[in-house]
């Protein structure tokens, strides 16, 4: 049975409606706790690395092994909500990650911490993912954007409470407790179990061997990028040719070989990519800047990425609107120059001030909220009902491990660089990031010519 067939037959469209804003209401103070255990984190890696005596290759480790898991997780979950109730989904991600959270709170070495977060990660991967999955199944294309905005703008939120709520906990309480906050979303299943549209099971089977294929491969090239590991590069390359293999003869394959065939996902998607790969970058970078470049506190540090986050949270209730009425076009058009503007203002002014990395983190994080909002969008318009559980959620297992990607990278040219000064190997690292918005924008400005000068309906 098609995601299609599954919609239609789920579907109380009476419910749907009279719910919607609660459900969304619902879905953005989710994923604010669930991106916000992502940013705490970041705050806590100085610490981390101190007490367990770690290099800054090995601390990102916190970083990319939870971002490789929450990739994994984000594909896994959306494909089997083409089969499986999406309400039975949401409440088992809930669960690891919020009883993982519990556990994580008496973790007293670096392997039982990394253990932790990845499963933590696990659960928190379900969440953006589903959300993707049940706005596009429910909510009609004419206040879809509003709702992906809001979404994204939940995002935002996380991204600015995170350094905040995650720095004063580390300064004042201890890392450990910022395992409590995330605890918190289990008072939510309540909520899920009473708002989440009831669905009935279908029939359908799920890919483990490709599952693993692609973790597997994702995981040796972030080892080889790390670690310099080249048998860890062979097994992971192995991993990519069997996964290929696999879902080229699998009966339900993990990824629809469609989507590879489609060029204007792919185009499009490499658009979204780009931008995550530069905003996880900046958000490991910009924590050790501000400690170990200026001196900060870690609350100091939150509160310099705070204005950010927010000011991308406001901007895109008024971009969802704005998408709704006039399409994506423009801003999937536009927005990769601002982004472009934002990482070559942190090479050249990075080493001026923190004040200067305020200002500039707003414009990053107010383009890349912007442009990630109209690429999921627009994913959601251009993908078939079969595609959307599979499309949306290879886009999210691409965007997380290029965010994991640049987080690994970031780390290891600091390591390549340690001869160097701070100020200069940190501009050395956004300069290399100018490079991958420029192809995002190549990128942006052929998906343009391929479909977006064709009509559309917003």
């Amino acid at each position: 049975m098609t995601a299609e067939t599954l919609s239609q037959a789920n579907k109380p469209a009476e419910q749907a409606a009279m719910k919607e804003g609660l459900v969304i209401g619902l879905l953005g103070l989710t994923i604010v706790l669930v991106i916000m255990n992502t940013m705490m984190f970041n705050l806590a890696l100085p610490d981390v690395a101190e007490l367990f005596h770690l290099s800054a290759s090995s601390t990102s480790w916190i970083v990319t092994g939870y971002s490789i898991v929450f990739a994994i997780s984000s594909i896994t979950y959306s494909r089997l909500a083409d089969f499986v109730p999406i309400r039975r989904l949401f409440i088992i991600g809930i669960l690891s990650l919020s009883l993982a959270a519990l556990a994580g709170i008496f973790s007293n070495s670096f392997i039982m911490l990394l253990i932790v977060r990845i499963l933590q990660a696990s659960g928190a991967g379900a969440i953006p993912s589903l959300s993707l999955v049940l706005i596009s199944r429910y909510i009609p294309l004419e206040r879809r954007g509003k709702a992906m905005a809001l979404i994204m703008s939940s995002v935002s939120l996380g991204l600015g409470l995170g350094p905040v709520v995650g720095g004063a906990i580390v300064e004042y309480l201890g890392w450990h407790v910022l395992f409590i906050v995330t605890a918190v979303t289990l008072l939510l299943i309540p909520l899920f179990i009473s708002l989440i549209p009831k669905e009935q099971p279908q029939k359908g089977s799920f890919d483990a061997l490709g599952a693993l294929f692609i973790s597997i491969g994702t995981t040796g090239l972030l080892l080889f990028l790390t670690n310099q590991s080249w048998l860890a590069l062979i097994i992971g390359l192995v991993s990519l040719i069997l996964f290929i293999i696999r879902i080229r003869s699998a009966k339900n394959p993990f990824v629809l070989p469609s989507l590879f065939r489609n060029r204007s996902y792919l185009i499009l998607g490499s658009v979204g990519i780009a931008a995550y790969l530069c905003s996880f970058s900046t958000l490991f970078l910009m924590p050790q800047i501000l400690v170990k470049q200026y001196g900060l506190s870690a609350i100091q540090a939150g509160l310099v990425i705070f204005p950010g986050s927010i000011l991308a949270m406001f901007v895109s209730r008024k971009v969802g609107r704005y998408i709704d009425t006039y399409g994506n076009s423009s801003i999937i058009r536009y927005a990769p120059l601002l982004l472009l503007a934002a990482v070559i203002l942190f090479a050249l002014f990075e080493g001026v001030s923190y004040f200067a990395i305020l200002f500039i983190y707003m414009l990053l994080s107010t383009s890349f909220t912007v442009l990630t909002s109209s690429v999921s969008n627009e994913m959601s318009r251009i993908l078939k009902p079969e595609q959307i559980g599979s499309g949306l959620g290879l886009f999210q297992l691409l965007q997380f491990f290029s965010g994991a990607f640049g987080v690994a990278v970031s780390a290891t040219a600091l390591v390549w660089q340690k001869n160097l000064t701070l100020a200069h190997a940190y501009s050395n690292i956004y300069w290399g990031l100018t490079i991958v918005v420029i192809l995002a924008i190549i990128c942006a400005l052929t998906y343009f010519r391929m479909v977006l000068s064709r009509p559309q309906t917003p």
